[in-house]
C-alpha cells in the first residue's frame, strides 16, 4: 500500500489583542509628576541619577458642575455739553439688549438648556433637579423649571413647525401613538390616558423623530399630521389609521 502525502498550508492569522480603550485624544491632560524626594536621586556611589524613563497612568476625572451668575451690565453714554438743550434725536446712547428665549428672565439660556435636556433626555424629573440645585447652594423650585420650559415650548413653536415638514419631506414616515399620563392638567383627572404621537420620517441623511401630544387618540389626530403628505406610511394594525386606505397620495404599509 503506498502513502501519499499532502501537505497543507494554513494561512497566518493576527488575534486582537483585548485591553482598555483609550481615552479621546480630544480630551485635555493635566499631567500630575509624582517624582522622589531629591536625596532619593543621589546614588550610592556619590552619583547623581540620570532619568531614564517614567510610567504613565491615564484616569478619566469629573469636574463637579458648578453655577455662576452673569452680570450683564449696559453702560449709558450722554453728552454734558447737550445737557439741558432741547434736541429731537436721542440724548442717551446705550447698547440694545440681548436677544433671549425667555425675555427678563434670571434663567440662561445655557442653564435652560441644561434643565430642559436633563428633563427631556435623561429623564431627571424636576424634583430632583432642584436637589441637585440645592447641593450646588442655589433655591431654584420645580415650580420655576415648569413654567421656564413651558414659556421656552411655546417660543421653540417655529422649530418644531420645521421639524414637522422636516419629517413630511421623506419618501417613508414610520408612525405610532402611546399612551401618557399627566398629573395636573386643567379639566381632567390624573388618571386619565393622554397620548404622545409619534412619527419618524425626513430623508436617509437628515432622519427626524417628530413627537406630538393629544389628548385622545382620534384619527383625527393622525389625519392633521399628515395632511398634504405623498409617500408611505408605515403603521401597526390599529383602526385608526383605517383612512390611510383610501387617501390616493398614501401608501399605507403593515408594521411586519
Amino acid at each position: 500500500m503506498t502513502t501519499t502525502e499532502v501537505r497543507v498550508t494554513v494561512a497566518g492569522h493576527q488575534r486582537k489583542k483585548s485591553g482598555r480603550k483609550p481615552f479621546p485624544p480630544t480630551l485635555p491632560r493635566v499631567e500630575i509628576v509624582h517624582d522622589v524626594e531629591p536625596e532619593q536621586k543621589i546614588c550610592g556611589c556619590g552619583s547623581t541619577k540620570h532619568r531614564i524613563g517614567e510610567e504613565t497612568l491615564e484616569q478619566l476625572d469629573y469636574i463637579p458642575a458648578k453655577l455662576q451668575v452673569l452680570v450683564h451690565i449696559r453702560p449709558k453714554y450722554a453728552c454734558k455739553t447737550c445737557e439741558g438743550v432741547d434736541d429731537p434725536g436721542p440724548t442717551v446712547s446705550m447698547a440694545p439688549v440681548l436677544p433671549q428665549i425667555l425675555p427678563k428672565s434670571r434663567v440662561s439660556s445655557g442653564l435652560l438648556a441644561h434643565i430642559l435636556t436633563s428633563k427631556f433626555v435623561d429623564a431627571l424629573p424636576f424634583y430632583r433637579q432642584e436637589k441637585q440645585f440645592a447641593r450646588l447652594g442655589v433655591e431654584l423650585s420645580r415650580t420655576s423649571m415648569s413654567q421656564w420650559a413651558i414659556h421656552t415650548a411655546k417660543v421653540c413653536e417655529p422649530l418644531l413647525d420645521l421639524l414637522k415638514n422636516s419629517t413630511l419631506s421623506g419618501p417613508l414616515i414610520q408612525m405610532d401613538e402611546t399612551t401618557l399620563q399627566v398629573l395636573k392638567e386643567a379639566g381632567r383627572s390624573p388618571s386619565t390616558k393622554s397620548y404622545i404621537w409619534v412619527m419618524r420620517g425626513g430623508t436617509r441623511a437628515c432622519p427626524v423623530v417628530f413627537f406630538h401630544y393629544s389628548e385622545t387618540r382620534s384619527a383625527g389626530i393622525a389625519r392633521d399630521l399628515l395632511h398634504g403628505y405623498r409617500g408611505v406610511v408605515q403603521t401597526d394594525g390599529y383602526a385608526g389609521y383605517d383612512f390611510l386606505d383610501l387617501e390616493q397620495a398614501i401608501i399605507h404599509a403593515g408594521c411586519w
